[in-house]
């Protein structure tokens, strides 16, 4: 079984550092972003016939939250697309990524103050494409990054046109639930932490960890519940899953945040015999792999996905076709690979 060492304390200073961070969400440039060869899919799309536009168009890049590192590499990618193309980029965030209200009103707010586009990773796959159709309305070009807009719900209310980017998600948590199938080699049980459901990238990686593990004849799903992709909810999901199924012998969790919250609990209860995979490559993460606490993360290029958005509005502003669905690469992440660059 996986050998667990100490985990460092600083994996719940995690949120206090994503705070100090969000305080500095203003209009300066962090560093470089990770760049890499997006694969495209479908014919493009003919985007709305642009309205008068400034010289330097004002792009709003709408995330979550920023107490997940994620979104700051995320922003990290805007920012070099801002740079390189001379543009005006707004960041906002609501302050949790279960705060889908506010995640609307921020739009709304845009709306009113007339921004030429907007590209937002939305916290809910349905609730914020009302508020994104007026925003379209008023001719406003509308990019969707990470999370995916339901595009049946984006049919019923007439928001079209809309460019989608990401990674094929499902795929990603079946390569870590594979690398984990590896260690399972005498009959376990096993659950999956979830991210909040009805979110389309949340439902896609449950599909994918659930196909991985069904293949694995030893593997036996036991519990799946969500700690809305939170690091305090993973401690106390996963201190609940361990006092009902103390039996439990892996466990994937659908992003990092919740990994760590997950492996902390493990080591302040002593249990150094379960395996756990997480999502997203976090720079903790990478360390807790490094450190023998997790087994494998997946990189899903954070940073490359906010510049691509950030490129796919200027270039619809300026009247350019876009295609439809762009999905960036990802990586699986264990110990063998913590310290190859990233690609």
């Amino acid at each position: 079984m996986f050998e667990q060492k100490s985990i460092p304390s600083l994996l719940f200073t995690l949120v206090l550092f994503a705070a100090a961070a969000l305080a500095g969400c203003g209009d300066g440039p962090p560093g470089p972003a990770v760049t890499g060869p997006p694969g495209t899919r479908a014919a493009a799309l003919t985007p709305h016939p642009p309205a008068a536009r400034t010289a330097r168009p004002t792009i709003a890049l709408v995330m979550k939250t920023l107490t997940n590192p994620f979104f700051i590499e995320m922003e990290r990618g805007a920012r070099e697309a801002e740079r390189e193309l001379g543009v005006k980029l707004l960041v906002r965030t609501a302050a949790q990524e279960t705060s889908i209200e506010q995640q609307i009103q921020i739009v709304d707010a845009l709306t009113r103050d007339g921004v030429d586009a907007i590209v937002i990773a939305p916290g809910d796959s349905l609730e914020l494409i009302p508020v994104l159709k007026n925003a379209q309305d008023a001719g406003i070009v509308v990019v969707n990054i990470d999370n995916r807009l339901d595009p049946g719900f984006s049919a019923k209310h007439g928001l079209r046109g809309v460019a989608y980017i990401s990674v094929d998600n499902e795929q990603g948590a079946y390569s870590a639930v594979s690398h984990l199938n590896r260690f399972i080699t005498r009959p376990t049980a096993v659950a999956i932490i979830e991210g909040i459901r009805g979110a389309s990238n949340a439902e896609e990686r449950k599909r994918g960890a659930l196909r991985a593990f069904g293949e694995n004849p030893n593997a036996t799903v036991v519990a799946m519940e969500t700690a809305n992709w939170k690091i305090d909810e993973g401690y106390s999901v996963a201190a609940g899953l361990f006092r009902a199924r103390p039996d439990i012998g892996a466990l994937f969790c659908a992003n990092d945040m919740m990994a760590l919250g997950a492996v902390r609990y493990l080591e302040d209860n002593g249990r150094q015999d379960v395996l756990v995979a997480g999502y997203d490559a976090l720079r903790e993460a990478l360390e807790s792999i490094r450190e023998g606490q997790l087994l494998a993360t997946v990189d899903q290029q954070a940073a490359l996905q906010g510049k691509l958005g950030v490129e796919y509005a200027a270039r619809a502003l300026r009247g350019e076709p876009l295609p439809p669905v762009t999905l960036v690469d990802t990586r699986l992440v264990n110990r063998d690979t913590t310290d190859r660059p990233m690609p």
